[in-house]
């Protein structure tokens, strides 16, 4: 949630859409895994219809604004496509960066619980659609060279973290690759609960550091997991020794003073995790 965002709207308006989350982030929590295949697919709708001043809605987005937030992913993961590689993207929303991939390999997978593309939207020949229900992707084993998901793993229901850490491992060849951003617990909260303390209420479900994140990847089978920094990832163990102690030392500090310090060094955690 952005200060420009906030700034806009009414303390009424923002409470509001507080409120609506906060009902649907506790449905969520409370729900089963069958429960969840199918409230997930209509929740946003809801949400939506509930906050019609929703940033999503109102936010002014421009060409030039789309391209620079694409290219912005794709200078995460050119340096690692090649043209015979199968690219796999979880959650791709409009699926742009997806389109945007589809001429620098072979082909472009996107799973997603709907199709939020635009009406008569075209599609690339060596792209295909997934429409799934948030466990079940039908897709063969060691089939897919990169994954890729932004803005996603935080509003996994906790309990389906895992299982979605298992079946990008289960998909990618071995030395395979899932690249993600998620937001940085410390400079957090990252959705409206942020608007009102400093405590996860709403539809972000967690937000983790680095250090829980690599605990997390290697429990399900990732091997290697590196940082990124700059927009590059840092093939290092030392690298990811100095990230993590600098992680270490801000998380000791209170409160206030970390999410101050967090504010433009630990915005996003963002991962290359190896299988194997």
């Amino acid at each position: 949630m952005h200060n420009k965002e906030k700034a806009r709207r009414t303390a009424a308006q923002l409470r509001n859409h507080f409120e609506v989350e906060r009902e649907l982030a506790a449905r969520v929590l409370n729900s089963s895994r069958d429960e969840r295949r199918t409230i997930l697919p209509d929740l946003y709708d809801e949400l939506f219809a509930r906050v019609p001043d929703h940033p999503r809605l109102t936010r002014q987005i421009t060409a030039e604004m789309r391209s620079a937030a694409i290219e912005s992913r794709l200078r995460i993961l050119r340096p690692h496509l090649c043209k015979n590689m199968h690219f796999l993207e979880f959650a791709p929303g409009d699926c742009a960066l997806s389109y945007a991939v589809c001429p620098l390999v072979e082909s472009v997978t996107a799973v997603d619980i709907s199709d939020q593309r635009s009406l008569g939207t075209s599609q690339p020949e060596n792209f295909n659609l997934i429409l799934y229900d948030g466990y079940e992707l039908g897709l063969s084993e060691s089939s897919v060279d990169m994954a890729f998901s932004y803005q996603f793993l935080e509003h996994l229901h906790p309990e389906d973290v895992g299982i979605h850490l298992r079946n990008a491992g289960r998909l990618l060849k071995e030395g395979g690759v899932y690249i993600f951003d998620t937001p940085h617990r410390f400079s957090g909260p990252h959705d409206i609960s942020g608007a009102f303390g400093n405590e996860l209420k709403c539809l972000h479900f967690q937000e983790w550091t680095y250090r829980e994140m690599f605990e997390l990847l290697r429990q399900h089978g990732f091997g290697s997991c590196f940082a990124y920094a700059g927009g590059k990832v840092r093939k290092s163990y030392l690298m990811n020794l100095l990230k993590l102690s600098v992680e270490g030392i801000i998380g000791m500090l209170p409160r206030r003073l970390e999410k101050l310090c967090s504010a433009r060094m630990f915005q996003g955690v963002t991962v290359m995790a190896v299988k194997g």
